[in-house]
């Protein structure tokens, strides 16, 4: 979706004309109930063709495709499904006897709850998320960082507070 009935909130390239009052009753368009069925609410940028060609060079696709065959095979072998399938008791399950979960992991995501209002729906996806970037880590712990980054994605639920 666009950032704003004009499309330039936040852009780089050209100024926004909507008012405040216009962009959020743009974004209240999403019902919370839809907002939460979606995993990953990231902001993208346009960028210039300066910026584009002077990109660094990334991961290729084949080593990014590795790394996803990894993960997924980790899922297989812990809970003989992927974590997008899990149902909220599984991943509780999962949580309380094959994956460790540090106590800052378990404290961050319990305080983002409290502060941002987060509904239990949002706090499963948003541990199914977690779970998936600690396995493509190849991490045997779900830490801090890996609820970070999972929160980090969740810019929508922020934006509509």
């Amino acid at each position: 979706m666009n950032p704003c009935p004009c499309g330039y909130f936040g852009s780089r390239q050209r100024a926004c004309r909507c008012s405040p009052e216009q962009v959020q009753r743009y974004r209240l368009r999403l019902s919370g109930p839809l907002l939460d069925r979606i995993d990953l609410h990231i902001p993208m940028q346009t960028i210039n063709s300066d910026e584009l060609q002077n990109a660094p060079i990334g991961d290729s696709s084949q080593l990014i495709r590795e790394r996803v065959i990894a993960a997924q095979k980790r899922q297989l072998l812990r809970q003989q499904k992927l974590n997008a399938n899990l149902s909220n008791t599984e991943l509780d399950e999962i949580l309380a006897n094959k994956l460790v979960a540090s106590a800052a992991s378990l404290e961050l995501l319990a305080k983002a709850m409290s502060q941002l209002k987060f509904s239990a729906r949002a706090y499963h996806r948003i541990l199914k998320l977690a779970l998936s970037i600690a396995d493509l880590s190849d991490a045997q712990t779900l830490e801090a960082n890996h609820i970070s980054e999972a929160l980090s994605y969740r810019g929508l639920d922020r934006d509509s507070q």
